[in-house]
């Protein structure tokens, strides 16, 4: 009885740990790190802009959550970013029109991601050779059509999507929440998410239920690039320009945000809130080493790491 009552804390702190995402315990663990290591990591100023640098990762992060739960994978969404960026750019430089830039924008991206769809599902191809081979496509577009240079006669409207403030709180913040409500929306309270789920979980049971299936598997990589599209508005604010490699490996940080946050490869498990957690501390992380001089090329082997360590407490947690 003495040894029951001698193990029930241990026993209880286990189980508290086993309920703990690893995500968690990583973001945890990265503020309290760059908390002691820079003094300037905890001040408002600097999480707002934690804030501010992470809503582009998150908008594509979001769709890559649902992409994942079907069994796929997107690697095309960073140059997909990086080629709409260019065309708003484009777009403004030669028309001037803002509505005009964000509407061509959008339209892009819907249509390369639902080529992305289209190929995958109707040509039964793997969808990380599919989306490899969009990615050049893009980067080559992008290339051919800014001739390897910035395009910066984009005006200061454009600007202010992502300078603006509203109530003490950045404009890109206030999107951010928006994308992400509108996406749990869709994933947890519509057929569309329980038909994403059901895709990646138990595809064949979907058929017989008589859902087309083809067309919903084609919608979320439609989704994934409509976001893109979207996402493309803030990456040319914030850079004042179009430039041909301006979101080129994005793809890693994004994949990298939603396995951390505990989407699975497999049987179409996913959990949102976990890839807005994941977004977030890959956010502090490089923040974090930006604040204590570490050079870029070290962070993203930093991410690598981030991923591995993530996925390691997670296993460790499911064999305790």
């Amino acid at each position: 009885m003495n040894n029951v009552t001698l193990k029930s804390p241990r026993i209880q702190l286990g189980i508290l740990f086993n309920r703990i995402p690893g995500v968690a315990l990583m973001l945890f663990v990265c503020m309290i790190s760059f908390a002691i290591l820079s003094p300037d990591f905890l001040s408002l100023g600097n999480l707002k802009n934690v804030g501010v640098q992470s809503t582009i990762l998150l908008m594509i992060s979001l769709p890559m959550t649902l992409v994942i739960m079907t069994e796929g994978i997107d690697m095309s969404i960073g140059a997909l970013l990086t080629f709409c960026g260019v065309v708003v750019a484009y777009v403004l430089a030669n028309t001037h029109s803002l509505p005009l830039a964000i509407f061509v924008a959008l339209m892009t991206g819907l249509i390369i991601g639902a080529m992305n769809g289209a190929i995958i599902v109707y040509f039964s191809m793997p969808p990380f050779v599919v989306t490899l081979g969009m990615l050049g496509i893009c980067q080559s577009l992008a290339l051919v059509l800014t001739d390897g240079q910035s395009i910066t006669d984009v005006g200061e409207t454009i600007g202010l999507s992502y300078n603006g403030i509203f109530l003490g709180i950045p404009i890109p913040i206030y999107i951010g929440i928006l994308c992400y409500f509108v996406t749990y929306t869709l994933l947890y309270h519509t057929r569309f998410g329980t038909y994403v789920n059901a895709i990646g979980g138990n595809r064949e049971a979907l058929k017989l239920a008589g859902v087309k299936t083809n067309f919903y598997h084609v919608a979320v990589y439609a989704f994934s690039g409509l976001m893109a599209g979207l996402a493309s508005i803030l990456l040319t604010a914030r850079m004042s320009a179009g430039h041909p490699t301006a979101a080129i490996g994005m793809e890693f940080d994004a994949i990298a945000a939603v396995i951390v946050g505990g989407t699975s490869f497999e049987k179409g498990n996913g959990w949102l809130f976990g890839t807005f957690l994941g977004v977030i501390t890959v956010g502090v992380l490089r923040n974090g080493l930006n604040l204590v001089g570490v050079p870029s090329s070290v962070q993203v082997a930093s991410i690598g790491l981030l991923v591995l360590v993530a996925l390691l407490l997670d296993s460790f947690k499911s064999k305790t």
